[in-house]
């Protein structure tokens, strides 16, 4: 080791004593003024290498909000040295992500930081595929479904498992009936996001489980034909809708889509979480525009002062999921 590198380690050593001696502000306060001075220097390798290996000391030692606040500082330091998300940079941030105990509030700033971070120096304008895999995970895990949906939605390919075992999971506390608004939590954002095989996944796991755990009581048949095999759930007929928009997707079909949306228009008109994202799904997969409805007045006016129309509001404190489309189409990793 170089006697630079040796500084460091000393450097490190003596604010972890202080940690170990229960000086915890000290060690956090010494920390910063350290790393702020290797910062001023552009020497961006010691001021990572002292706030990566302190942070994880004050986290280990129970002490969420110091060590969170030098995480925070930590990703700061990444963006002033423009430092790309790679298995060195991403791994530093997942250690110290891990560590987090889940009640901690500054946990959820942090992973908003490392997203941001990605975003701004990786490949990925949505946040880099990992990091949101691993924070989406974490959250399945305490069994946050909303925090968990808006990471799983844009993670790697292992995602759609997570997040699909997440909803069933949920769905179970709820009526038999009301299997296909689960589903749709993950298979509509993911079609919104270009990922079909990422909707299929979450589909096909959500059903499966479902059929081994309710086969008698719901009555699921299986139909196969020359050109497909279904599996059918006479008393859920939204879950068939979301399995054969998949097949009409899989085969670019405009005709099959229509056919299924007359089929099943009275059930989609009273399920108006979805009428925004199906509309979207028709134009991203079949070239189906949505009809617009013109208000001469209304456009006049736009035009003239600048505006645009109105959105709808949400339902406030309904008991069974929604699926909301995003603002934005982010890119998503395999997309098919």
């Amino acid at each position: 080791m170089s006697a630079k590198g040796d500084k460091i380690e000393k450097i490190i050593t003596r604010l972890q004593q202080r940690i170990s001696e229960g000086q915890f502000y000290e060690a956090q306060q010494q920390t910063r003024v350290v790393a702020a001075r290797y910062t001023k220097a552009a020497n961006w390798d010691a001021a990572i290498d002292i706030l990566y290996n302190v942070a994880q000391s004050l986290l280990k030692a129970g002490q969420g909000g110091s060590g969170g606040d030098l995480c925070v500082l930590l990703v700061d330091t990444y963006k002033q040295a423009e430092l790309k998300p790679d298995s060195a940079s991403k791994g530093k941030l997942l250690t110290c992500l891990r560590l987090f105990d889940s009640e901690e509030p500054t946990r959820k700033k942090f992973i908003g930081e490392i997203i941001g971070w990605s975003s701004k120096y990786g490949e990925y304008p949505a946040g880099d595929p990992e990091l949101h895999h691993v924070a989406g995970s974490l959250y399945a895990e305490e069994h946050e479904p909303y925090d968990a949906e808006k990471h799983l939605i844009l993670g790697t390919k292992d995602s759609a498992e997570v997040l699909a075992r997440l909803e069933y999971e949920w769905f179970k506390e709820d009526d038999a009936h009301t299997a296909a608004l689960y589903a749709a939590r993950g298979v509509l954002p993911y079609l919104l996001t270009g990922n079909v095989r990422a909707a299929n996944a979450c589909y096909r796991l959500f059903t499966s489980a479902l059929s081994q755990d309710r086969q008698s009581q719901l009555g699921i048949q299986d139909v196969s034909s020359n050109s497909a095999d279904l599996r059918v759930y006479p008393s859920i007929p939204l879950l068939n809708f979301l399995g054969l928009l998949l097949l009409a997707i899989q085969r670019a079909s405009p005709d099959l889509y229509r056919q299924l949306h007359n089929k099943y228009g009275n059930l989609l008109g009273e399920t108006e979480a979805w009428h925004e994202p199906l509309e979207m799904i028709a134009e991203m997969y079949f070239g189906i525009q949505k009809p617009r409805q013109s208000n001469p007045l209304m456009d006049m006016m736009s035009g003239l002062l600048g505006g645009g129309g109105g959105g709808g509001s949400g339902s406030g404190g309904a008991r069974r999921p929604a699926v909301k489309a995003p603002t934005s189409m982010p890119a998503a990793e395999g997309l098919d």
